[in-house]
């Protein structure tokens, strides 16, 4: 009898004890069913997957017809390499047929995806109970776990990440492992190229709106990284973010900045500045913000500050022109930044 643990699902993946039988995976999250059984198949292809004769079934088609999982299963292979069968919503129709598959399986490996179960379920029973049965059960993910397969598809991916990353991208994406996998996959893609990974990044491809969104805008702004204020506009304003509250959250957060560097001219390093506020800004934001006020003098701040009052006026005057208001009031600090 072999009924695997959830922990042990990972390691049993890794190094699958069995290359045929029965596979039942199973679970209420069919994104990581659907996922843990790609990866087991891939496993069970072994070094050779292009001679792998891999064969889909929904269990609707099974239902109507339960033998034809056991002719699939028996069908030898044109290429005379391994015989994968995958059904898809499999459930207590199967059995039967199971039951003469799972002492002899003819060499196939039968990949079953199914719900949720209860351990008294016919169809994790059987499973469990054969000699060459494995059930894998997939339950929503942890912290921990969803933190690890973030760290893993960078480490793969050979892409260097900053401390903050992975705990901004466990902030924006919950507990959803195939949106997980979805945004990693945008994100291996842009760093590519630089094989490096911020928390700026992070923020402009993958935030939709609120706060996050808001602190991409005005740390782009203030650092002076102009490529990465045009992203992070275009995505809030798509968003339909408010272009008034822009506006008004670069005045408070320029405000800021001139208060902070007044402390800085007294004597103190930007980082005891932002280590002595309360609230303190959020961890992730303190590098950013220690390179502004570096960069920033308070002459230099009052100018910007003027900037973003007489857009906000202009926006006042002309709503309609408010977008453009902003855009050229944020990009002009931006450029002021750069220059420093």
């Amino acid at each position: 009898m072999t009924a695997l643990k959830a922990h042990e699902v990972a390691r049993f993946l890794a190094r699958p004890d069995l290359s045929e039988g029965i596979f039942l995976v199973y679970g209420p999250d069919a994104g990581l069913v659907r996922e843990t059984a790609q990866r087991l198949i891939r496993q069970l292809s072994g070094d050779d997957p292009e001679s792998v004769s891999l064969v889909t079934l929904d269990g609707a088609e099974v239902d109507a017809d339960p033998s034809i999982l056991a002719v699939e299963a028996r069908t030898m292979s044109l290429f005379g390499g391994k015989r994968i069968v995958r059904v898809r919503g499999a459930g207590k129709s199967l059995v039967m047929t199971l039951t003469e598959l799972r002492d002899d399986p003819a060499g196939a490996a039968i990949v079953l995806e199914a719900g949720n179960l209860a351990p008294k379920d016919a169809l994790r029973a059987l499973v469990e109970a054969a000699k060459l049965g494995r059930a894998l059960p997939c339950y929503p993910d942890s912290d921990e776990t969803l933190q690890a397969l973030i760290r893993d598809t960078f480490n793969q991916h050979g892409i260097r990440v900053d401390a903050d990353v992975v705990t901004t991208l466990r902030e924006i994406l919950g507990n959803d492992r195939e949106i997980t996998r979805r945004e990693l996959e945008k994100l291996t893609l842009y760093a590519a190229g630089s094989k490096s990974l911020t928390r700026e990044d992070v923020l402009l491809l993958c935030a939709d709106n609120g706060m996050l969104v808001i602190d991409a805008i005005l740390d782009a702004t203030g650092a002076g990284h102009a490529e990465k204020l045009e992203l992070a506009l275009d995505r809030a304003l798509s968003s339909a973010v408010d272009p008034q509250r822009l506006l008004a959250m670069s005045t408070i957060h320029f405000a800021n900045l001139r208060r902070w560097r007044t402390e800085v001219d007294m004597g103190k390093t930007p980082r005891a500045v932002l280590e002595g506020l309360r609230p303190k800004p959020h961890f992730s934001r303190i590098s950013s913000l220690e390179q502004q006020l570096r960069l920033w003098s308070d002459s230099s701040l009052a100018t910007a500050a003027d900037r973003i009052l007489q857009a906000t006026s202009d926006s006042r005057r002309r709503p309609a022109l408010a977008e453009s208001s902003l855009r050229r009031a944020l990009l002009a600090i931006c450029m002021m930044a750069a220059a420093h």
